[in-house]
């Protein structure tokens, strides 16, 4: 099942507001990959090339895709979103990432995390949807409305300006959060706040597994904290993340041990304890399975890459 979104390339209003963007973006990045901002939360997102398929995690947050294209795959769904589009990341769920680009075109985006502070002050004040609304998604693609859109400029701008960026950062953050939570996925921004509601508590489960992914994972327990049965436990968290809680955690272990191995602070036998491996040839076993090659084959992966 692919999540279609409008062909926007032939909107002038739409393509001004993606150059402006990318005006904005490109005298800020010197390499490949995620680069820190001086605003807290604000990341910039570049890659001069195209990258395969790939098994990755975002944390929850906005990634606004100013150039370039990429594709997520979760489970049955493929999700399209390229220059004009954000993704609503709501939930961190292990996924595969398709990326295209060129050195004359590189992706360039913006990553901005979830404040569930600042959340939680909004949807104080902005309207909620309609109750026939459909389900929330953990992961979600929008086409960037011209609102949106301006938000993302006006934050960019910040980042140019240090005295500006100081007085005016977390307003300019705060103007794009309310942008996404009256958007067609703001319910589920909005439904990670309720603390009763399946997908709330799913959303708290989450944050558990990715603080305690090293230790042994008891579904009983896991459920029980989020005051939830075994069973229902189980089946709603297969419906939101399309995984078991057992098979979330080996799949977080191994992204984990990835990004350790990648940054060279970690070999192959001291990653594979940091995440919980008793067994150093089952974890190479399985991380074989998941990225099809041997740990030892990755070197400075997270550094070249932007999801």
């Amino acid at each position: 099942m692919s999540d279609a979104l409008p062909d926007i390339s032939h909107d002038p209003a739409s393509n001004a507001l993606q150059q402006r963007m990318c005006d904005l973006i490109t005298p800020l990045i010197d390499r490949d990959g995620y680069i820190p901002t001086d605003l807290e939360g604000v990341r910039l997102m570049a890659l001069h090339g195209s990258h395969p398929r790939t098994p990755l995690v975002y944390e929850p947050g906005l990634i606004i895709i100013a150039q370039g294209e990429k594709s997520g795959y979760l489970g049955e769904r493929t999700i399209h979103y390229g220059a004009g589009h954000y993704l609503v990341q709501a939930m961190p769920v292990p996924f595969e990432c398709e990326t295209r680009a060129t050195p004359q075109a590189p992706l360039l985006g913006v990553f901005i995390s979830i404040d569930m502070i600042m959340l939680g002050e909004l949807s104080q004040v902005v309207p909620t949807a309609a109750t026939n609304a459909a389900p929330p998604e953990p992961m979600s693609a929008v086409t960037l409305t011209s609102s949106m859109g301006h938000g993302v400029v006006h934050l960019l701008e910040c980042l140019h300006d240090e005295i500006m960026c100081r007085a005016l950062g977390r307003q300019r953050i705060r103007e794009v959060l309310f942008e996404a939570l009256r958007g067609p996925q703001g319910e589920s921004l909005r439904q990670l706040l309720q603390q009763q509601t399946q997908y709330g508590r799913i959303g708290r489960a989450l944050e558990t597994l990715h603080r305690d992914y090293a230790n042994p994972l008891s579904v009983e327990t896991l459920a029980d904290k989020v005051n939830m049965s075994p069973s229902a436990f189980h089946h709603h968290f297969k419906r939101f993340t399309r995984l078991s809680p057992l098979q979330y955690q080996k799949r977080i272990r191994l992204l984990k041990a990835r990004a350790m191995i990648a940054a060279r602070t970690h070999n192959v036998s001291s990653a594979a304890s940091a995440v919980g491996y008793q067994s150093a040839s089952q974890f190479s076993r399985e991380y074989k399975r998941y990225f099809g090659h041997q740990p030892a084959g990755d070197q400075r992966l997270e550094s070249r890459q932007a999801g």
